[in-house]
């Protein structure tokens, strides 16, 4: 009853910067909690940054004070403002939502970001 589209991903060279964004239509309003993951070729998906109804945030700590996490009510949309790209973020990255029972998890297409030397 979710759906989260994800967006902004690209190539850019090392030190440059990029937003992501992921819009959720549906039953927006069961939603608890979203975040943001991303996978690397052979590697698993981990916890990018999440960030809570109530806006509390957590953030992995290869991206702590290069990323940050925001969202517009409005628009049912959670960004990620990735600043000081590295080649080792490059990634697909996923948006994810949490149902409000903690039952249910949602999870986007992904979008790939690709950082050049």
């Amino acid at each position: 009853q979710v759906q989260l589209i994800e967006s902004g991903g690209g190539l850019v060279q090392a030190g440059g910067s990029l937003r992501l964004s992921c819009a959720a239509s549906g039953s927006i309003f069961s939603i608890s909690a979203m975040g943001w993951y991303r996978q690397a070729p052979g590697k698993q998906r981990d916890l990018v940054a999440t960030f809570t109804r109530e806006g509390s945030t957590k953030y992995a700590d290869s991206v702590k004070g290069r990323f940050t996490i925001s969202r517009d009510n409005a628009k049912n949309t959670v960004y990620l403002h990735m600043n000081s790209l590295k080649p080792e973020d490059t990634a697909v990255y996923y948006c994810n939502a949490i149902r409000s029972d903690s039952l249910r998890v949602w999870w986007g297409q992904g979008t790939q970001v690709t950082v050049s030397s």
